[in-house]
């Protein structure tokens, strides 16, 4: 072979598949060729060959469907690394059922020992809270705090409230709910902001539990097809671990906390942003809660509690604050909001502060993005403002969402098409754990709108469905968009990383309601197989 031979040969060759590239110039390939961890060819299988030596691995995909790595805007990665060995309720359907799980897990684990996670949803058995009542008989000598599936609200024990010092006495807190009975006695669950009073009493993670933690949850990913995350939840440490020990096989795009600002800006100032895979430069704040647990701002009340239309987790005047600040020293917004005040608010927050602080290419971002006023939806494409959505919320809530806010509210509420329509940059992602990190079913999700209790067959609001381009485009090349990453991922072509997912049927061609039941055949990480299906 000569040198010039060898350096156009390729490492690894896959060809005879359908590959759905995400480059609109090249639509679709049967193969195509990677050299280190890149792609030097997309194209026909005639194109490819001439790229193959004797040293290339050839892989004949058998007429399989590839799609650029799936990547999740959304997700607590390190939560949910610990959430696959916790407790399991987020599919128990009645209080036996959820009682029974926790008592069963109890007693596997040594007394003393934090029972976590959870994820459980009231809305399963008709919408009646847990109690500490319920658990405190099964539960002596384990404290409790198990999250509803939306993190935004969670059961804590006797147990876990005496270690916490709380009792009855306890001040109710701004930007959060402590739920008490008819006569003044605490439930145990606790809401938002109000979630702080326990949660600081959790002893940390030691470094090997959260490293066991990351491998799990990469590991899930990679089983998904999930090739890129973006972590919603700071915890550097365990990532720069990782990657000091070339253990990473998911890349990771990590978000600090809103308030830490200065903190980040010194990070990125003294060490850049990162690597192709561990990058920062993003911040994630909140605006308001969620519709689950009535905490997300509205501006009407919601219909099925007409004192109540949620609230601010953080006041107007802070969030304005840190996001200007944050804004002018080049870093990246990711707030939550979900209620149509809360998106409105944000929204004219990021129009003010572009106003402000000059026109640049900033890319804020609006997390969740679920309830939005109708006018507020041509600003996102006006403000290039991503709408970063969880399409596997809405055949959950969509089970209920109606009775919360009414028929007219969820005109738009889950609001893809709308949003596609009006040219705004909608990037996906699951909110792992609060939803699967599982891309085929957001997909499924997004053109379907199928609910999950089977009762919407035709759509939960059909007008807002969009077809398997666009839902594939919000998982890849508008996803990276969404970290600045589209140079380099998102669509397969030379030059960009060889992130990829082989599937074992065309899911632009099978019945959208058949997508849910595709599989994941095989991940690859920059050229890497980092899962395969046995």
């Amino acid at each position: 072979m000569s040198c010039t031979q060898k350096e156009n040969s390729a490492d690894l060759i896959i060809s005879n598949a359908t590959i759905w590239t995400g480059n609109e110039e090249q639509p679709y390939a049967e193969a195509l060729a990677v050299k280190g961890d890149t792609l030097i060819a997309v194209g026909s299988n005639a194109d490819i060959i001439k790229y193959q030596s004797s040293t290339t691995e050839h892989i004949d995909a058998q007429g399989q469907f590839i799609t650029p790595g799936f990547i999740d805007t959304h997700v607590h990665f390190l939560y949910g690394g610990f959430a696959l060995s916790s407790v399991q309720l987020r599919d128990a359907q009645s209080p036996e059922e959820f009682v029974r799980r926790i008592k069963e897990f109890a007693e596997s684990q040594e007394p003393g020992t934090w029972i976590l996670g959870g994820d459980w949803d009231h809305e399963n058995w008709g919408g009646e809270l847990p109690t500490k009542d319920w658990i405190d008989q099964y539960t002596p000598n384990h404290p409790v705090w198990v999250t509803r599936l939306d993190g935004h609200m969670a059961l804590a024990n006797s147990a876990a409230l005496k270690i916490a010092g709380i009792d009855n006495s306890v001040k109710n807190v701004v930007g959060g709910t402590i739920v008490r009975d008819l006569k003044g006695n605490l439930t145990g669950i606790f809401k938002d902001n109000a979630m702080d009073l326990v949660l600081k009493k959790i002893p940390p993670p030691s470094p090997i539990q959260l490293s066991k933690a990351l491998q799990a949850a990469m590991t899930y990913a990679a089983s998904n097809g999930v090739t890129s995350v973006h972590h919603v939840d700071g915890d550097l440490s365990t990532f720069q671990t990782a990657l000091k020990d070339k253990t990473m096989i998911t890349r990771i795009y990590a978000m600090l906390p809103l308030n830490q600002w200065q903190l980040l800006d010194e990070k990125v100032n003294q060490e850049g942003q990162g690597n192709k895979w561990l990058k920062i430069g993003a911040l994630k704040g909140f605006v308001d809660g969620s519709l689950g647990s009535h905490t997300a701002a509205f501006f009407s009340p919601y219909t099925d509690v007409p004192a109540d239309s949620g609230f601010f987790i953080t006041s107007q005047e802070q969030l304005y604050t840190w996001i200007s600040q944050a804004d002018k020293v080049g870093l990246q917004l990711a707030v939550h909001a979900i209620g149509d005040k809360a998106i409105n608010t944000l929204l004219n927050i990021y129009e003010q502060v572009e106003k402000e602080n000059g026109k640049r290419d900033r890319r804020f971002r609006v997390e969740h993005a679920q309830h939005i006023s109708p006018a507020d939806i041509p600003r996102f494409a006006q403000l290039n403002v991503i709408p970063s959505m969880q399409p596997y919320h809405a055949i959950d809530d969509g089970r209920w969402a109606e009775r919360t806010i009414g028929p007219e509210r969820i005109k738009t509420t889950y609001a893809f098409k709308s949003l596609f329509d009006a040219g705004a940059k909608v990037a996906f992602g699951s909110d792992w754990t609060v939803a699967p990190a599982v891309p085929l079913e957001g997909i499924y999700a997004a053109i379907t709108r199928r609910t999950l209790d089977d009762k919407n067959p035709g759509g939960w609001v059909p007008d807002q469905k969009i077809n398997i381009e666009e839902a594939l485009k919000a998982y890849t090349i508008n996803a990276a968009y969404a970290s600045f990453d589209e140079k380099i991922k998102g669509s397969l072509e030379a030059g960009k990383l060889a992130d990829f997912v082989i599937i074992d049927q065309d899911i632009t061609k099978i019945a959208p309601e058949q997508i849910k039941n595709s599989k994941i055949k095989q991940t690859f990480v920059g050229g890497q197989s980092v899962y395969k299906k046995q």
